[in-house]
């Protein structure tokens, strides 16, 4: 009764020594297991302003500084873990790391906290990617849970389908993201140092207490919170094995390249919220009042930085379902997780971990 159903939504079935010709190159893995790291830049910024906020305008100027060093720390992390693909190439990130070094113990916290990590993930980018379809679509924001639970739909039905075809189906959306928002920050940049920049208005402005001074547990909190520009980054340590050979290179290549984009995203953004002194709002984002900025109002260039904005952040939610079922693999097959997610599906992915994963998110 099911069977036509599973092939309908999953495809016809992968035989195992086919396994090689199912792995993606650099630029299918940047699509997939680089889209959380890549798009937390959309809302990383915000992070920091919100907190900076408490002393108005002029303390929102220490956002540049703090923008500086999370992007040094980014850089640290991503060095960090290039040497770890390159010492455990079988994948597994942290956990192996752990547990090789500091026993069994310690190698399940890691992967526990991975695995709530990675759920917490799905249910937070998809959010956040509706969160920008409703910025520009004040209309839909009663139909938030509905358009939710639509996008989890969808990224578990492509995923199911297999690791190449996901790259395939969430490559174009990825790659657009960086299109729109290198162009978003090129533009406003030049027009930065030109001179001919107006401060943006917001639709609904959070109050400021405009005194000017904020202190160091401020600022500490501003670092915390913007540190969320380093979420995802250990998507591709983990997923090693989906490369093709040789594959701690090409996984090593995918994640110099995630941390240059994401570097120059987050330091671009924070810099351009700078100049046209936004301030966080309760109904439109930061991104959509800088493009609104640097484009001159709601135009098709503002509705399409919108658009990819909103794939990226739900696509974030892709890298989980890449990493999530290959770490529930690796930590079942040391006994410690139910033996089936080690099993792989139809299509040669860890169907029952991406299943699991949709449930809890």
């Amino acid at each position: 009764m099911l069977a036509p159903l599973k092939r309908l939504v999953v495809g016809r079935p992968i035989a195992t020594y086919q396994a090689g010709h199912h792995k993606f190159g650099i630029f299918g893995g940047l699509a997939v297991l680089s889209s959380d790291a890549l798009s937390s830049v959309a809302y990383a910024t915000e992070e920091v302003l919100r907190v900076l906020m408490i002393g108005g305008l002029a303390a929102m100027s220490s956002s540049q500084p703090i923008s500086m060093l999370i992007a040094l720390l980014l850089i640290a992390v991503a060095f960090s873990f290039r040497q770890t693909i390159f010492a455990f190439p079988g994948g597994g990130g942290a956990y192996v790391v752990t547990r090789d070094n500091l026993g069994p113990t310690a190698g399940l916290a890691a992967a526990a906290s991975l695995l709530i990590d990675y759920t917490l993930t799905v249910a937070v980018s998809i959010t956040a990617g509706v969160s920008a379809v409703t910025s520009a679509f004040p209309s839909l924001h009663v139909g938030k849970t509905w358009l939710s639970l639509a996008f989890l739909i969808v990224l578990t039905t492509g995923n199911l389908r297999g690791v190449k075809e996901s790259a395939r189906l969430f490559g174009v959306p990825v790659y657009a993201f960086l299109g729109v928002m290198l162009t978003l920050i090129a533009t406003g940049g030049v027009r930065a140092m030109m001179g001919s920049v107006e401060p943006v208005v917001p639709v609904d402005p959070l109050p400021t207490f405009d005194t000017g001074m904020i202190g160091m547990f401020v600022l500490l909190t501003a670092f915390a919170n913007g540190c969320t520009a380093l979420t995802g980054v250990e998507a591709v340590a983990d997923g090693v094995p989906l490369f093709e050979q040789p594959a701690a290179k090409n996984a090593a290549r995918t994640l110099v390249m995630m941390a240059v984009l994401g570097v120059t995203m987050f330091v671009g953004l924070t810099f351009l919220a700078h100049a046209y002194q936004i301030i966080p709002s309760e109904t439109e984002t930061v991104v959509s009042q800088i493009a609104r900025g640097v484009f001159g109002g709601r135009n098709i260039l503002y509705y399409a930085v919108q658009a990819a904005t909103m794939l990226i952040l739900v696509l974030a939610a892709n890298t989980a379902f890449a990493g999530f079922p290959t770490l529930a693999s690796i930590v079942a097959r040391d006994r410690y997780m139910p033996r089936q997610f080690a099993n792989l599906g139809d299509k040669l992915a860890f169907s029952n971990g991406i299943v699991a994963l949709s449930l809890g998110a």
